[in-house]
């Protein structure tokens, strides 16, 4: 399927002004807006189209592309990107599609079906794919690890899908001060990378889960009380901008966008590296505890004590779940602490209380996030939402009050597992939040410590969809209505827990909210990444739900 006579069928399509590739030699600018420069801006990123397409699809082009009908685009697209990638694109029937599909951790995401997916090995292909999508006003997605909860995060219906899975870069500097990181990996790729090493980053605590989403949307980790979020910890981003350019965004060349991509997600441009900072680490002491429903009060009241007293001890983490499964309301609390210390004195208060499970141990970084991974598996229906609230045991309660009485309406559904899950946001944690220009959340050191709870469901048919999402939603909404009434409402919305009906970028405050829209019209003139990808959360808030 080559073309021997493509000059010809470029006087067809190429209109009266053809811009030279100052397109992709400027961080600002459209992307191509005729074949001309279609055609220009591939053969920079080395792919000679003269030699890749096929005369019969390219004639087509001659009319021009319509906006009206994105799915004979996307149709088009697949077809030129095989033509020009190869069996790096597949598509619905085939062996590789189907595989590719299944890799998702939520249902709801695996149930989208694009009209291909793309899975390109370099920041290059992920520029050309971008490229070609935008020409044709396809819309598309784009996956890192796939673990978000709902349909259409990181999937797209008739869509192309941009797959970073190819993309597993996993490098160390020689002053082994930072590791490159492609976002195809997976957090437990990079431990088992650097633990051997007795090397560690800022990451996810879950070995599923992917670095580009977990990063891009801030990040806890084990050792956020001591180094911040993970996007506290990079250094610097290789990103494919709207127009196709690839360029390295670090505090020095793009502060701007440093800024953006610290906490704003998907609306800036498409990351295909993240150069980590990296610091030693050995083996840590962690696992999980389980506890019957009962001992609530002083599971809180320890949670309470680590969340005002964290700023004694900030090698420790700590996760805190009430759960209904298996026809019991439980309590299973996750402790990790960044040394092999048995007991740290900043547990105490939990150390006393007697829990009929334990898996608490000394071990390292992979170890810990793979005994996670094992509590959230793929294959079934997920949702989440989430708040932010001021510290106070009282609203605590209260919260544990709700949940447990909503999540008796839903004890019937078939496989579900319903979660009430708090985490301290510490004022050490807080504290590297303006590091390096600071993150774009919004957060400041003086309003913690706080309370992030989020409300995860698992559950296994679609037919409970509207019961479990309604029963979510009813939770995070009368916790918010209570911290109200206590004056304790906080406005920040964590992305990588929120449901896909709450207004994330409202929740970083005005400015913060303002500034990101500012950049992203900078260095994304054309929109490219609020209109043509239309998934996960969008500066302007949810338009959708």
């Amino acid at each position: 399927m080559h073309l021997s006579h493509f000059s010809c069928f470029l006087a067809l399509v190429i209109t009266s002004s053809v811009i030279s590739a100052k397109t992709l030699n400027s961080d600002i600018g459209h992307p191509p807006r005729n074949f001309g420069e279609l055609r220009d801006a591939l053969r920079q990123l080395g792919y000679d189209t003269a030699d890749e397409l096929h005369k019969p699809f390219l004639s087509g082009l001659s009319h021009g592309v319509s906006t009206a009908s994105p799915t004979k685009n996307c149709v088009k697209v697949c077809v030129f990107l095989t033509l020009l990638l190869g069996d790096l694109v597949s598509s619905p029937g085939s062996e590789s599609y189907g595989q590719q599909q299944s890799a998702y951790w939520s249902n709801q995401q695996a149930e989208m079906r694009p009209a291909c997916r793309v899975l390109p090995k370099h920041a290059k292909g992920v520029a050309a794919a971008l490229l070609v999508t935008t020409f044709f006003h396809c819309p598309f997605a784009v996956k890192s690890g796939g673990h978000a909860a709902f349909a259409g995060a990181s999937s797209i219906q008739g869509g192309l899908t941009i797959d970073l899975d190819n993309m597993r870069t996993l490098q160390i500097s020689k002053d082994k001060a930072t590791t490159y990181v492609g976002p195809g990996n997976r957090w437990g790729d990079v431990y088992r990378y650097l633990s051997p090493l007795n090397l560690s980053v800022v990451g996810g605590r879950d070995a599923g889960i992917g670095v580009g989403g977990l990063t891009l949307g801030g990040g806890i980790s084990f050792f956020s009380g001591r180094r911040g979020w993970a996007c506290d910890g990079v250094r610097n981003y290789e990103v494919v901008l709207a127009n196709g350019k690839i360029t390295n965004v670090n505090t020095h060349s793009h502060p701007d966008m440093y800024f953006a991509l610290r906490g704003g997600g998907n609306n800036f441009g498409i990351v295909t590296r993240f150069d980590l900072e990296t610091f030693e680490q050995g083996q840590l002491w962690g696992g999980s505890k389980l506890y019957p429903i009962a001992l609530n009060a002083s599971i809180i009241k320890a949670f309470d004590n680590f969340a005002n007293n964290a700023s004694d001890d900030p090698d420790a983490a700590l996760i805190v779940t009430f759960d209904y499964v298996q026809g019991q309301y439980i309590s299973v609390n996750d402790y990790e602490y960044a040394k092999p210390v048995v007991n740290p004195p900043i547990f105490r208060e939990f150390m006393k209380i007697e829990s009929n499970l334990s898996t608490m141990r000394i071990s390292d970084l992979t170890n810990l996030t793979l005994e996670l991974r094992a509590a959230s598996p793929n294959g079934v229906r997920n949702t989440y939402t989430t708040a932010t609230f001021k510290n106070s045991p009282i609203l605590l309660s209260k919260i544990l009050e709700i949940f447990v009485s909503e999540s008796k309406g839903v004890e019937d559904v078939a496989g579900i597992l319903s979660s009430l899950v708090l985490q301290p946001i510490t004022k050490p944690v807080i504290s590297y939040f303006s590091k390096n220009g600071g993150n774009a959340m919004g957060i400041v050191e003086s309003d913690g410590p706080l309370i992030l709870m989020s409300a995860p469901f698992m559950w296994a048919s679609a037919a409970d969809d509207t019961r479990v999402y309604a029963t979510s939603n009813r939770i995070i909404d009368q916790s918010i209505a209570a911290a109200k009434e206590l004056h304790l409402d906080y406005k920040f919305i964590y992305q990588n827990y929120a449901s896909r009906r709450q207004d994330v970028f409202a929740g970083y405050g005005q400015k913060n909210h303002a500034r990101l829209v500012k950049i992203s019209q900078k260095y994304d003139p054309s929109q490219i990444f609020q209109t043509l990808q239309p998934g996960y959360f969008k500066l302007k808030g949810p338009t959708d739900v």
